[in-house]
């Protein structure tokens, strides 16, 4: 007997959608079963008689880890290639799902829901992974800027982008207002995975970084509002009230399990060093979960939850921080493959020119605009300005958004799906390699900047105490002081020092130098005095103590 999913009703009943999250439903318009209907979704039915639907066998699980395995290495290979190349790695990865596509090898897959659900999933990691490695003290002059640009600058860039695809691609006002919104989005994994290669100030990382872990939840909010059109009759006033009282929500949510998931993660020693990073991940998504359950952002509430606990004074940072990153790289993976065997290459060209167009209209009007009317009251420099409106890169999440109006079966929704694609694709190309050489020309490029040390908490349960792992990486200013130098408060002390693969317990007239592990031990009194102390020196020097915790800024002013 035929066995049916949850979202895959048995023949002859009414399709039913899965919701996007508790607190957004997608209404869905009454269609009939035609062909038409295969393309937006698996569920319909076309089996050969007497051929029926078999189960997940021994054989086939390996066939598909030998599949899955194959496609990882692959993907992992090319990661040194875009390095090298300057290309974002996201679009190998969409040329990887092409590839295996019916264009390619043959592979049929067209389940919109399937891969709108499962790139949720994704984002939750992916947006935690970048919260978890997001460093509170660089953003925080920036938030109140970001939170302008990811809510104010995001309507700028829909009505803009909307007008455009209006009347420039001919687009009916419900398709260019869905179309404004999905691209309106800048991706988490694309600006971190860039800023990681290009060493900007610190005001203008807050700024990106924060705003691509922000405006993540209006957009959605947004595309949904839209592909209900027709279907709901809200004023806008009302739309507006909802969205602001889901972030409001879904920040309390993130606000209440990140807090409360670091008093507990510091007050509970756990018996192995490998549980801390499940722990955490597993905090990040109860934020999601819980925030969506109450009607709130999910979205907003995982990235909150993991800023917060990527700040905080947990135990195994580096290692919690390390595991995150490789769960945000397998989600990457996997959410681009599929994406791009979601696509129909055949299908893009027709809309290639169109694409061009409103990712012009979007990147040269929609975005300088959204940036001049939002940052503009901040007064930072036009250099600033300039960059950050080139920096609005766009990745995995506007070709996610876009399978949310194919689900809805909004009309067009398949040619919006096809020129996201292709805008996604061009316009990475376009400013992905091109932003380092725009810092370098606007002189905002800051390689030589001191660089803090990497530390790693192990806690000392029945000691009372902690053995803080020192990472002196270099640009670090600690290269050059001696260890009595340090100044370490009273009840820690440097035990023992690797240089170059060889341990020795140091001196107190030891010069500390570029690739050095310290291994420090500090009982729990004084344990947050000396990592402070110790960062504190990483940027300012030995005289960090007369300048002050911020040590080098002090001194440039």
């Amino acid at each position: 007997m035929t066995q049916h999913s949850r979202y895959c009703p048995r023949p002859g009943t009414a399709l039913r959608t899965p919701p996007l999250a508790p607190s957004v439903r997608v209404p869905r318009r009454p269609r009939a079963r035609t062909a038409r209907t295969d393309r937006h979704t698996s569920c319909t039915r076309r089996e050969a008689p007497g051929r029926e639907d078999r189960a997940l066998t021994v054989d086939s699980l390996n066939q598909l880890l030998l599949f899955s395995a194959l496609v990882l290495l692959v993907a992992v290979t090319a990661v040194r290639l875009s390095s090298r190349s300057g290309l974002p790695s996201l679009l190998i990865y969409l040329g990887i799902g092409v590839a295996i596509g019916q264009d390619g090898i043959g592979f049929s897959f067209s389940n919109a829901e399937l891969t709108q659900v499962l790139g949720y999933a994704a984002l939750v990691v992916i947006l935690a992974e970048g919260g978890l490695s997001t460093k509170w003290r660089d953003i925080r002059p920036s938030v109140p800027a970001a939170a302008v640009l990811s809510t104010c600058g995001v309507a700028v860039s829909v009505t803009v982008t909307a007008v455009a695809a209006h009347y420039l691609v001919g687009l009916d006002w419900q398709a260019a207002l869905l179309m404004g919104a999905v691209v309106s989005s800048t991706d988490a994994a694309a600006v971190f995975s860039v800023l990681r290669r290009v060493p900007l100030p610190r005001r203008l990382t807050g700024v990106l970084e924060a705003e691509s872990g922000f405006n993540d939840a209006p957009v959605v909010l947004l595309v949904v509002t839209f592909s209900s059109m027709g279907t709901e009759h809200h004023p806008w006033y009302f739309l507006v009230g909802e969205i602001v009282m889901e972030l409001a929500i879904g920040l309390i949510a993130g606000l209440v399990v990140g807090k409360l998931g670091e008093l507990g993660m510091r007050r509970v020693a756990l018996p192995a060093s490998g549980l801390y990073p499940i722990a955490v991940l597993a905090l990040c998504v109860l934020a999601y979960a819980g925030g969506s359950l109450v009607h709130g952002s999910g979205f907003l509430a995982v990235y909150v939850a993991a800023l917060i606990l990527g700040n905080g004074k947990l135990p195994h940072r580096p290692a919690v921080r390390g595991f995150a990153d490789g769960m945000a790289w397998i989600a990457q993976i996997g959410l681009f493959v599929l994406l791009g065997m979601l696509v129909t290459p055949h299908d893009l060209w027709k809309d290639f020119w169109p694409a061009v167009l409103v990712g012009l209209a979007l990147t040269l009007l929609a975005r300088p605009l959204s940036v001049l009317t939002c940052i503009g009251p901040f007064r930072m420099p036009w250099q600033d300005q300039v960059l950050l409106s080139w920096a609005g890169l766009r990745g995995a999440v506007p070709i996610v958004l876009a399978t949310i109006p194919m689900v809805a079966d909004v009309a067009g929704s398949q040619r919006i799906f096809n020129i996201v694609f292709v805008l996604v694709v061009v316009f990475t190309v376009l400013q992905g390699p091109t932003l380092p050489w725009l810092a370098r020309k606007l002189r905002l490029d800051e390689s030589d900047e001191a660089a803090d040390v990497d530390i790693e908490s192990a806690p000392l349960d029945r000691l009372r105490g902690h053995l803080l792992s020192v990472s002196v990486p270099r640009s670090s200013r600690m290269h050059g002081v001696e260890v009595t130098e340090l100044r370490l408060p009273t009840g820690s002390a440097v035990t023992l020092v690797v240089r170059n693969g060889t341990s020795f317990v140091p001196a107190p007239s030891t010069v500390l130098q570029y690739g050095d592990e310290l291994l420090v031990v500090a009982t729990d009194q004084v344990r947050d005095a000396a990592e402070r102390r110790l960062l504190s020196v990483s940027r300012g020097g030995k005289l960090a103590g007369w300048l002050g915790a911020a040590g080098s800024t002090a001194l440039r002013q």
